[in-house]
């Protein structure tokens, strides 16, 4: 005998309070799960409402708009005869709660609400939830809305439970619950359960899939058993993207995996599985030991009168079971490549704004903010071609016409301006033409323009103002003169910017108006190496959580990738703001600024925030790992001098432009990075590495004289 049956997981594209959307992309999952004769359906955590409402989840509102639509899902009749596996927040006895509402036919078998919750990061499910005590179940009253319908329900348990079906078993876990030590899929897989489901709202980080499917492979190569995973997808209305990647696994093996980056807003992926298959894996004698323990077996079970393994005779006589594949993993320049392309695709079609705008520079920074617009063309051009109706609909609007025989570079030329504004002094022939090229090559629509006459009005409305004539430090001027003069022309730049982005699509022949984006990395935010409300205040920034490391990396990918050879000009170029005259003997650079080359802050920032270190953690850690490169003293100046320029720009980061989050150490004060933006100094901090060089200089001079 065997016991086949379909299983279907999802990854959609839901929008945070889009709940008619929302509703219309869970109904069409359920179809095409239906058509591939799925008897269970798995959706994305809190799928109904969208995931990112933040302070929206403290409103009633939410909670009872959620229930409508879980209501009219429920009662769909494309929606019968298949157990659907649903993400709404719920009430009970006055508290919140993330849930799962498992439904058959019209009825609400059970409540699920979620055990832990994520509260680190880039998550405060605590400000709006409350964790559900391990193994409490009690019943729930069901709202009116649930009430009204034909089955007329009044109440379900809700709690850690599980589901017998008539011929298979299965459990749901959530999200934050696979990553904690004592998740609950250990408990269910002793408790014999055949089939765990994982609803996530998992976001993207460079190099952060493989830890998520290792943690889920781990979870059914011990004990057996079928892995279910699914998954939030695309921007949701905030600066997370979340990558989708829905998995299916059997006991150590993946069966199924959704794409990571793509975008359609519904993908169903189905896989054949013998739960029969599963008792191998189980036969272990001491997994039978553990498995007869009592807590274990007070897991209560919620009977289902239904078949899971139902599939036509002819085809369960016929069907394979689905083969084992490789996870599919992209290397971290294509997750640069795809990642903020489908992010920013999303945010440009939900807006319903004409297109982007970005001041190029001639830099790697700008650049890569372009290519990757580029590479947001080249995803939409081959989703029309694969005859994507979304996509379709949202091209048509943006480009004005037909857009099924564009380009990606007539689309870039359509949605996408870019403008150079130089100076006539500081800006290099060099950078004007590589901004220029790059234009030519994506197809974006470029100006290329100079600021001098909005510079010299601001200097002489300052110098009739303060009686003062100001001079850049070439022409002896002192060091805030010099920085005084750099910021008017990149204040000057933002200002232009957005007058462009609003009347560029109206000087086209066309309406609305161009989103501003943002090209400032995370290392120079990091560093505060850049200019409150210049042109790193923009509308969103792409490129707001990746390292000037990474960045480089995509670059010389993207060169090959998209057949971009104006990329190697700027990967050899040197990097340079161009905010200070260029002379016979100097040319600024950016590393030489900020007195820290660009992988030394990518190392500094990983140590203050992923690995949670302080100055004087930061100095102990450096003055081994840099031994072979720098003195104990060099090492101390450098993190002096690195903590000193944190804390006197830490205030940039309270009006930074939304980045999109990629990074683990990425310094946003918005979301990710909670600290404070006045500092009193590192006096006692220094005092203590100071004394610990002086040990060690002791030591160094007591051997010596050994």
């Amino acid at each position: 005998m065997t016991r086949k049956c379909v299983l279907a997981t999802t990854q959609l594209n839901q929008w945070s309070l889009d709940y008619d959307g929302n509703r219309d992309r869970i109904i069409e999952a359920v179809k095409t799960a239906k058509a591939a004769q799925a008897t269970l359906i798995l959706t994305p955590e809190l799928c109904i409402p969208g995931y990112g409402l933040l302070d929206h989840w403290l409103e009633n509102d939410v909670y009872t708009n959620s229930w409508d639509i879980l209501a009219e899902i429920i009662a769909h009749p494309e929606c019968q005869d298949i157990i659907i596996d649903l993400g709404l927040p719920i009430q009970h006895r006055g508290c919140s709660y993330n849930a799962r509402a498992i439904a058959l036919n019209g009825e609400v078998l059970a409540i699920r609400p979620k055990l832990d919750l994520a509260n680190d990061g880039n998550f405060r499910e605590m400000r709006y939830f409350t964790p559900w005590p391990r193994g409490r179940v009690e019943d729930y009253a069901l709202p009116e809305v649930i009430q009204q319908l034909p089955r007329q329900q009044k109440r379900c348990r809700i709690g850690e439970v599980a589901f017998e079906a008539l011929d298979g078993s299965f459990a749901s876990e959530t999200c934050e619950e696979l990553w904690t030590p004592n998740s609950p899929h250990s408990l269910y897989s002793l408790a014999g359960i055949e089939i765990v489901l994982n609803s996530s709202g998992s976001h993207h980080e460079l190099r952060k899939l493989d830890m998520r499917i290792n943690l889920m492979l781990e979870a059914t190569a011990k004990t057996g058993g079928v892995y279910m995973y699914s998954n939030q997808r695309g921007c949701d209305g905030d600066r997370l993207y979340y990558d989708g990647c829905a998995l299916i696994m059997n006991s150590g093996k993946v069966l199924a995996q959704g794409s990571q980056f793509s975008l359609e807003d519904v993908e169903v992926k189905t896989a054949v599985v013998d739960l029969d298959e599963i008792w191998a894996c189980r036969t272990s004698r001491s997994r039978g030991m553990q498995a007869i323990e009592p807590l274990v077996q007070r897991l209560e079970r919620i009977q289902v009168d239904f078949h899971l393994c139902k599939m036509s005779k002819a085809l369960d006589l016929h069907a394979r079971l689905t083969a084992a594949i490789e996870p599919r993993y992209h290397l971290p320049e294509e997750e640069i490549a795809l990642g903020p392309a489908c992010w920013m695709w999303d945010y440009l079609r939900r807006s319903k704004t004409a297109g982007y705008l970005v001041p190029l520079s001639g830099g790697i920074d700008s650049c890569a903010t372009a290519t990757i617009v580029f590479s947001m063309c080249r995803l939409v051009v081959a989703e029309i071609k694969a005859g994507n109706e979304v996509v379709i609909a949202d091209a048509q609007r943006l480009a004005k016409e037909d857009p099924r025989d564009l380009t990606a570079e007539h689309f870039c030329n359509k949605i996408f301006s870019t403008v150079f504004m130089g100076m006539k002094q500081q800006s290099s022939k060099e950078t004007r033409a590589r901004a220029k090229d790059l234009a030519a090559a994506i197809g974006a629509n470029h100006i290329d323009t100079n600021i001098d006459e909005m510079v010299q009005s601001l200097h002489g409305v300052v110098s009739q103002t303060l009686g003062i004539d100001p001079k850049f430090k070439v022409h002896g001027g002192t060091k805030g003169e010099n920085l005084a003069l750099q910021n008017f022309q990149s204040r000057s730049r933002m200002v232009l910017a957005y007058a462009l982005g609003q009347l560029i699509p109206f000087s086209r022949g066309s309406e609305g108006g161009l989103l501003v984006l943002g090209s400032a990395n995370v290392d120079e935010c990091l560093r505060g190496y850049l200019t409150k409300y210049d042109c790193s205040s923009a509308d969103i920034n792409p490129i707001g959580g990746i390292s000037k490391t990474d960045l480089k990396r995509f670059i010389a990918w993207a060169e090959t990738a998209f057949n971009l050879p104006i990329l190697r000009e700027f990967l050899d170029a040197v990097p340079t703001a161009e905010l200070e005259p260029i002379t016979d003997t100097y040319v600024q650079s950016d590393e030489a600024d900020m007195g820290f080359t660009y992988d030394e802050l990518s190392i500094l920032g990983r140590l203050r925030k992923t690995f949670k270190l302080g100055t004087v953690g930061m100095f102990e850690r450096l003055v081994v790992d840099w031994s072979d490169r720098m003195k104990p003293w060099d090492v101390y100046q450098k993190v002096r001098s690195f903590m000193w320029f944190y804390a006197v720009n830490r205030h940039k980061m309270t009006t930074m432009t939304p980045g999109l989050y990629l990074e683990s150490y990425t310094p946003d004060d918005n979301r990710f990075d909670l600290r404070p933006f006045l500092y009193p100094g590192f006096a006692f901090e220094h005092r203590k590495i100071e004394n610990m060089l002086a040990k060690m200089e002791a030591g160094e001079a007591g051997i010596e004289d050994a």
